[in-house]
C-alpha cells in the first residue's frame, strides 16, 4: 500500500468487506481496490479472492495528509471525494507472461461529514459499472455490488471557531434554458462555462467554476428529482459522478427566489424547459467559508445586492499542442465567445433563517459599465484571467484509474488567480471580445430569453432565525383563574365587617409580603432609610405582587365583600333606569368604599403628591407635540423638586435655548457640569450653546472635556443613560423616544384647551389606556402628573383606584405618531462619540429640534460620520414631521449601513403603516419579529402588525401575534386583539377569557365592551349582553360597522338590546 506523506493530520479511508461481487469473467474472481483523491493514487489493496457467496474481505487502509496550510483544504475535502476502483485480475491464459486486469467499477466516498464536524463515519457504497463493464449485466432486481468503507480522522478536522462561526457554501447550476439558435450540435465541440467568485480567506476571491455543459435540443422535460453530479473529469463509471443522496427536486416557479417567478412566466417556462434549447450542468460545487469568509461574504452581500454569474463558450481543448502552461501565440481556438452575465440577488440570504434561494435568473450581454453600476464589481471572472482558465478543463478532475501514484502538489499553485487580460504563459493578450461596451454574441442571450437555474445554498443561516414559542396552548392557559363569584347572604352590618376584615386581611399580607422581601434590609438602615429606597422597595413589591399573581388574588378576595355592600347595605338587586342614576351610584359608592377602606385601616393611602419623573415625562410629551412653553412649565417644576437632577438642568437648559433666552441656557448647562463633571451629554450641550454664542474656544474646551469623559472607565451615571420612573409602581429604565414613552408603553396623553394657563394639571384631560392600579410586569406605565391641590390629588389605593376613561379607541394606538418606533437603543448600545450619545439623550426626551444640530456635529466628527443609527435617527424625525418620502430615503441609508439593525426594519413598518401601505408594513413587521435580537420597541410592532392581520382577515395569524404581545407587555390592547382574533375565529370561551382581562385592565375601553356584548349574544347569556351593550353606548361606540353588527346579531337571537 503506498500513501502520501505529509506533516498534517492523516485521514484513513478503510475498504473493510465488498459484497454481491458477482457476474465477474473468471471463474474464481480475483479483485483488487485502487484508491484515489485529489488525481493521486493513494494505494492499491491486496489482491483478494471472491469466495462464491459474492464477499471479499479487503481490509485495505489508505491515507492523505490533511494540510490547510499547503496541501489538502477544506475546500478539498468539501467537493472532492474519494473514488475506489474496483479491478478484477483475468486468469492467465497459455503462454500469457504478464497478468491482464479489466477495471469493472468505481464506487466513491463523500468526505463531506468531516467538513461539518465528524470525525468518523462510516458507510456502504454501490460500485457503479463502467462502460463494457460485466457489472451491467446485472438484472434490475439483483442487488448492487458495494463496499464497506469507514474514514476516520484522529480528531475532528474542524476547530472550536471553525465549528461556530464557519458555514459550508454549495452552489448548484442547473441549467440554461431557451438558449441562442446560433448554438448548435453539429461543428467544433465547444466548451460552455459558468463561473462566480465567492469571498475567501485573504482578500482575494474565490472562484466557482462549472464547465463542459452539454447541448441538448429541446423535446422533453428535464426529469426530477434527478441527481446531482460532481464538478469533477475523468470519472471512469458514469454512475460515480453522481453525488450520493444529492437530488434536484425542483419545485413551483412562484416559490423561486430569483426572476420568471411570476404567474404570467410560467408559460415561457413550460416552453423554455420542455421545446427549446438548453445546455444542462446539474452540478454542484462546495465551499467552506471560514469565520472570516462568512462575515464578508455577509458583509458583501449587504453592499451589493446583486452578484454576477458570468457565462461564456470557449471551444474545447481535447489535446494540447505544446508543452504546459505554455500555449501557441496564434492560437484563435482559445477566443472567449458569448459572453453573459446573469445578476442574482443575494439579499435573501441575509434574512432570518433563510439558508438557501433558487431560481431562474435572466442572462444579459457582459458589458462592463452595466455590471459594475449592477454590482460594483470591476473584474471579469472569464476575461481577466486568461489564459489559465479558458485552458484548465479539468479543474478539480482525478486521474485515470490507470495512473500512477503521485505526490501531492501544493494545491495553491493550481488556484486560479486574478490577472490582467494578458496571460502570464502567453506573450500576446488573449482575444476577448472587440469592444468593452458592445457585446454583439452576448446580446442573443436577451434576443433569446436566455435563463439560467441556480440554487445558492449554506449549511447555517447568515442571520439565525428566532424560533417562535409554543403557541397552540389555549388562550386560558395564560390567563390567571377567577373563581366565579358565589352568592352569599347576610345583613349590612355582616357586609360592613366583611368588607372591613378583607381590607385588613389583604393589608396583612402586603405587609407580610414586605417584611419576607426588605425586613433585613430595614433593620439595618433603621431611620436612615431614605424616599428613593422606599421608593424603589415599592416598585420592587408591586412587581412581586403582580408576577405572583398575588394581586389578581387579592382583587378577587376583595370583590366579594364589595358585592355584598352593593346588594345588602344599597339593596341594589336590579339594573338601573338610567345612566344618569348609575353614574350617581357609582360614585357614592366608590366614596363610601374609599372611606370604609380608610376607617378600616386607620390612615390614608396616597401615591406620591410629588413625583419628579412624571414632570419629565409629561415634559417629553409637550416636546412632542411641539408645546415648547408647557414643556419648559414642566421641566422647570422638575427641577423645582430637585435643584441637583442634572436630567432636570439639561432640558431647561434645552428650552431656554430653543426660546432664546441664551443667559439662562448658559447658567444651567454650567451647573449641570460643575455637579457632575464626568457628564459628556452635559459637556457636549454646554459646547453646542458656546457654539451658538460664536465661542469656538469655549465650545473647543467643552467638546475636548466631552471626549476626555467618553474615554475615561467611568460608568456613565443613569442621567444620562437612563430615564427612571415609576411604572405601576415599579422602577423602570424609560426610553422617551420621539414618538412617545417606549419600553413597552403604549400610553398617550391627550391635551385639551386650558382653563387656567398657570395650572399644568388643568389641560391634562386622563386619556390612559391603563388605571393606576398595578398590572403585571410589562404593563404601560401611567403618567400621572400630581398637584398639591388635595382637591386633585388621588387618595387611591392600588387596588380601590377609579379607573380614569381612555378617550380612544383601539384605532387611535395605530394611527397616532406618538405609538412610533424609538431610538435604537437596543442594537447600538455603546456611542462611539460624544455627539452620539447627546443624540440619545435628546431623543429620548423627544428635544427633536435640537437634535439636527448634533446630528451635523456627528457627520463631520473623525470618529463619528454616517452609520446607521445617524440614518436611523435623521429618518425619525422626518417621519414625525410625515415627511415620508425623506423617511424613506434615510432608512434605505440605514439598511446598507446595516442590513440586519431590527430597529431599522421596525421604523421601516412603522413608515409604511403610516402611509397606508400594509402590504408593505405587513413585511417589515414580520421579518422584525424575525430577528434573533429584538427592536428596542417590540410593543407597537406586535400591536400594528395584529391590526393588519385583522385587517386583512388572516385572524389566525392575527391571534399568534396578539398571544405574542399578551406574553411580553399585556395590556388592554393586547388583550384586546387577542379577543376579537379569538372571536373572529369562533373560538368564543377564548374570546370571553381575552376580553375579561382586557376590561379588567381597562373597563373604559369602548371596543371591549362593544366585542363582550357580542360574545354574550352568541353564549346566549341576555344579562351579561344587555349591560355590555349598555356600556358600549354610554362610551359612545363610532365604529358604525361594528354597531351595526351587534345590532344584527341581537336581531337574530332576539335580545341583547333593552330598546327592544
Amino acid at each position: 500500500m503506498e500513501q502520501v506523506s505529509s506533516t498534517g493530520r492523516p485521514v484513513q479511508i478503510t475498504v473493510m468487506n465488498g459484497y454481491n461481487l458477482k457476474c465477474f469473467k473468471g471463474d474464481i474472481p480475483v479483485t483488487f481496490i485502487r484508491a484515489e483523491f485529489n488525481q493521486v493514487v493513494l494505494g492499491d489493496s491486496a489482491k483478494i479472492t471472491v469466495s462464491p457467496e459474492g464477499t471479499a474481505k479487503y481490509n485495505f487502509t489508505s491515507s492523505f495528509e490533511f494540510s490547510p496550510e499547503g496541501g489538502i483544504t477544506l475546500d478539498d475535502l468539501a467537493h472532492k471525494p474519494v473514488f475506489l476502483t474496483m479491478t478484477e485480475v483475468l486468469p492467465k491464459e497459455k503462454k500469457q507472461k504478464d497478468e491482464k486486469t479489466l477495471i469493472v467499477g468505481q464506487a466513491v466516498v463523500d468526505l463531506l461529514p468531516l467538513v461539518e464536524g465528524e470525525s468518523s463515519f462510516e458507510k456502504m457504497v454501490p460500485v457503479h459499472p463502467v462502460p463494457g463493464s460485466p457489472l451491467e449485466s446485472l438484472q434490475s432486481g439483483v442487488k448492487q455490488c458495494s463496499l464497506q468503507v469507514k474514514v476516520f480522522v484522529t480528531e475532528p478536522i474542524l476547530t472550536a471557531a471553525q465549528t461556530l462561526g464557519g458555514n459550508l457554501l454549495k452552489v448548484t447550476l442547473e441549467a440554461a434554458y431557451s438558449v441562442p439558435e446560433s448554438f448548435i450540435l453539429a461543428g467544433p465541440l465547444q466548451n460552455y462555462m459558468v463561473g462566480l467568485q465567492v469571498p475567501s480567506t485573504g482578500e482575494k476571491d474565490f472562484p466557482i467554476l462549472f464547465k463542459n455543459g452539454t447541448l441538448k435540443l429541446g423535446g422533453e422535460k428535464e426529469p426530477v428529482p434527478r441527481p446531482k453530479k460532481w464538478p469533477i473529469a475523468n470519472i471512469v463509471a458514469p454512475g460515480a459522478s453522481n453525488i450520493p443522496d444529492a437530488f434536484i427536486v425542483g419545485g413551483p416557479y412562484e416559490e423561486e427566489e430569483g426572476e420568471l417567478n411570476h404567474p404570467e412566466d410560467r408559460e415561457f417556462r413550460n416552453q423554455s424547459e420542455c421545446i427549446k434549447k438548453r445546455i444542462i450542468w446539474d452540478l454542484e460545487s462546495r465551499h467552506y467559508l471560514d469565520p472570516t469568509a462568512v462575515v464578508s461574504f455577509q458583509k458583501r452581500i449587504a453592499d451589493c445586492r446583486f452578484w454576477p454569474v458570468e457565462i461564456t463558450r470557449v471551444p474545447l481543448i481535447t489535446a494540447p499542442k505544446v508543452k504546459a502552461a505554455k500555449f501557441d501565440k496564434t492560437d484563435d481556438e482559445n477566443q472567449l465567445s458569448f459572453h453573459g452575465v446573469a445578476y442574482v440577488n443575494m439579499v435573501p440570504l441575509l434574512y432570518p433563517g433563510v439558508k438557501q434561494i433558487r431560481g431562474a435568473f435572466h442572462v444579459y450581454p457582459y458589458l462592463d459599465s452595466t455590471v459594475y453600476e449592477k454590482t460594483k464589481c470591476t473584474f471579469s471572472l472569464f476575461r481577466d484571467t486568461g489564459h489559465n482558465l479558458l485552458q484548465n478543463n479539468k479543474t478539480g478532475g482525478i486521474n485515470s484509474p490507470l495512473s500512477k501514484p503521485a505526490t501531492f502538489k501544493n494545491l495553491k499553485e493550481d488556484k486560479i488567480q486574478a490577472s490582467s487580460i494578458k496571460s502570464q504563459s502567453s506573450d500576446t493578450p488573449l482575444e476577448i471580445e472587440p469592444s468593452l461596451n458592445h457585446n454583439t454574441e452576448g446580446q442573443q442571450y436577451v434576443e433569446a430569453g436566455t435563463y439560467i437555474v441556480l440554487e445558492i445554498q449554506l449549511n447555517k443561516a447568515l442571520v439565525p432565525k428566532r424560533m417562535p414559542e409554543e403557541l397552540a396552548r389555549r388562550v386560558k392557559e395564560m390567563i390567571p383563574p377567577r373563581p366565579p363569584l358565589t352568592r352569599r347572604t347576610g345583613g349590612a352590618q355582616k357586609a360592613m365587617s366583611d368588607y372591613h376584615m378583607q381590607i385588613k386581611n389583604i393589608s396583612r399580607a402586603i405587609l407580610d409580603e414586605y417584611h419576607k422581601m426588605f425586613g433585613k434590609q430595614v433593620a439595618t438602615l433603621g431611620s436612615d432609610m431614605n424616599s428613593e429606597t422606599l421608593e424603589e422597595q415599592k416598585c420592587q413589591l408591586n412587581y412581586e405582587l403582580n408576577c405572583s399573581g398575588k394581586y389578581f388574588a387579592f382583587k378577587e378576595q376583595l370583590k366579594h365583600a364589595v358585592v355584598k355592600i352593593v346588594r345588602e347595605k344599597y339593596l341594589k338587586t336590579t339594573s338601573f333606569e338610567s345612566q344618569e342614576e348609575l353614574q350617581t351610584f357609582i360614585s357614592e359608592l366608590y366614596v363610601f368604599l374609599v372611606d370604609q377602606m380608610h376607617v378600616a385601616l386607620n390612615q390614608i393611602l396616597v401615591r406620591e403628591p410629588q413625583n419628579l419623573e412624571h414632570w419629565l415625562d409629561y415634559g417629553a410629551f409637550c416636546l412632542l407635540t411641539k408645546d415648547n412653553i408647557k414643556a419648559q412649565e414642566c421641566f422647570r417644576k422638575a427641577l423645582s423638586l430637585n435643584q441637583n437632577h442634572i436630567q432636570s438642568l439639561l432640558l431647561c437648559g434645552v428650552l431656554a435655548v430653543l426660546m432664546e433666552n441664551y443667559e439662562q441656557a448658559e447658567i444651567f448647562f454650567e451647573d449641570a457640569t460643575c455637579l457632575e463633571p464626568t457628564n459628556v451629554v452635559a459637556w457636549t450641550l454646554l459646547g453646542l450653546y458656546y457654539e451658538i454664542q460664536n465661542n469656538d474656544i469655549r465650545m473647543e474646551m467643552a467638546f475636548h472635556e466631552a471626549f476626555k469623559q467618553l474615554q475615561t472607565p467611568i460608568t456613565k451615571q443613569k442621567s444620562t443613560g437612563t430615564v427612571e420612573y415609576i411604572e405601576e409602581g415599579r422602577k423602570v429604565e424609560s426610553s422617551l423616544g420621539p414618538w412617545g414613552i417606549t419600553n413597552g408603553s403604549a400610553v398617550a396623553l391627550k391635551v385639551e384647551a386650558s382653563a387656567e394657563p398657570g395650572d399644568p394639571l388643568s389641560i391634562v384631560h386622563g386619556v390612559l389606556e391603563e388605571s393606576s392600579k398595578p398590572q403585571s410586569d410589562s404593563q404601560e406605565p401611567i403618567l400621572s402628573v400630581q398637584s398639591q391641590d388635595p382637591n386633585i390629588s388621588q387618595t387611591l389605593s392600588n387596588i380601590l383606584i377609579k379607573e380614569i376613561p381612555a378617550k380612544r379607541e383601539i384605532s387611535r394606538c395605530h394611527d397616532s405618531p406618538t405609538f412610533q418606533h424609538p431610538p435604537p437603543s437596543g442594537v447600538s448600545q455603546t456611542p462611539i462619540t460624544i455627539f452620539m450619545e447627546t443624540i440619545r439623550f435628546l431623543m429620548k426626551f423627544n428635544a427633536v429640534q435640537y437634535v439636527h444640530r448634533v446630528l451635523a456635529h456627528e457627520l463631520l466628527c473623525p470618529q463619528g460620520g454616517p452609520s446607521c443609527e445617524y440614518y436611523l435617527v435623521l429618518a425619525q424625525t422626518h417621519l414625525l414631521k410625515k415627511d415620508f418620502a425623506k423617511a424613506e430615503e434615510y432608512l434605505q441609508q440605514a439598511a446598507q449601513m446595516d442590513y440586519l439593525n431590527p430597529n431599522v426594519w421596525g421604523v421601516k413598518g412603522h413608515l409604511y403603516f403610516l402611509s397606508g401601505n400594509y402590504a408593505e408594513a405587513k413585511a417589515c413587521y414580520e421579518r422584525t419579529i424575525s430577528f434573533v435580537v429584538d427592536a428596542s420597541e417590540m410593543h407597537f410592532i406586535f400591536l400594528r402588525l395584529g391590526h393588519i392581520y385583522l385587517e386583512e382577515k388572516e385572524y389566525e395569524k392575527a391571534k399568534k401575534t396578539y398571544l405574542q404581545a399578551c406574553k411580553r407587555s399585556p395590556s388592554c390592547l393586547t388583550w384586546l386583539g387577542l379577543g376579537i382574533a379569538c372571536y373572529r375565529l369562533e373560538e368564543i370561551t377564548e374570546a370571553e377569557d381575552a376580553l375579561s382581562e382586557a376590561n379588567a385592565l381597562n373597563n373604559c375601553n369602548v371596543e371591549v365592551w362593544a366585542y363582550l356584548a357580542l360574545v354574550s349574544l352568541k353564549a346566549g347569556r341576555q344579562l351579561e349582553a344587555e349591560q355590555a351593550y349598555k356600556y358600549t353606548m354610554k362610551l359612545k361606540l363610532k365604529d358604525e360597522t361594528l354597531l351595526k353588527e351587534i345590532h344584527t346579531v341581537q336581531e337574530t337571537v332576539g335580545f341583547g338590546n333593552p330598546a327592544f
